[in-house]
């Protein structure tokens, strides 16, 4: 089973990638966004951590930056009626982490953003989803949903989404600021936002 390539990366996209092996085998991959994101150019040397799967149309590979990212994979598509395009449709859409916040906030609503959940695809998966990834390395989403700064962030983020802010575009600029900022409390962390998004319009 391939469980990890390393080679002269030949062509790339932002769905898929083809790697040529030193032993002169290409391997193509299907990849998420973020790992495309962080392909390195053509003729370089690309590293993907892999999850092969067979099935009747023969074996599909799926290529991952980072071993963490492929762990959620794994754990997604092992939940029922969620096949891999819709496993990488959300890790396209948020990190792993972001969805472990998801899932501990059962957040509905930013769930069904993703391209091909519906909302009630997404009622029906959002407890699944909690305990799929409950443990993906090491990270409990349940325990985060409990912490401070888990808490400050749920705040935060549904008062800027009462003020007219798409969470989609207030989730990692709150977020970020909170990594900055660990002991803002939820009014400093939504002044904190409110000025990013500023800026980022200035």
């Amino acid at each position: 089973m391939i469980a990890y390539l390393r080679g002269e990366l030949l062509e790339k996209s932002d769905k898929g990638c083809l790697v040529l092996t030193p032993s002169g085998v290409g391997y193509e991959l299907t990849v998420s966004t973020p790992t495309a994101a962080n392909l390195p150019g053509k003729g370089e040397e690309a590293s993907l951590y892999v999850h092969a799967q067979t099935g009747e149309d023969g074996t599909r590979l799926f290529g991952f930056a980072s071993g963490e990212e492929r762990q959620a994979f794994r754990a997604l598509i092992g939940i029922p009626k969620l096949g891999p395009k819709t496993a990488l449709a959300m890790l396209s859409s948020y990190g792993v982490n972001d969805l472990a916040l998801i899932a501990a906030r059962e957040d509905v609503a930013a769930l069904s953003q993703v391209p091909g959940i519906g909302k009630k695809s997404a009622q029906r998966m959002i407890l699944e989803l909690k305990y799929a990834l409950d443990g993906v390395s090491g990270h409990s989403p349940v325990h985060a949903a409990q912490t401070p700064a888990g808490s400050v962030f749920r705040d935060a983020l549904a008062a800027l989404t009462n003020l007219g802010y798409n969470e989609s575009q207030a989730g990692p600029i709150l977020r970020e600021a909170l990594e900055a900022e660990p002991d803002l409390d939820v009014a400093q962390a939504i002044r904190a936002c409110l000025k990013k998004i500023a800026a980022a319009k200035a």
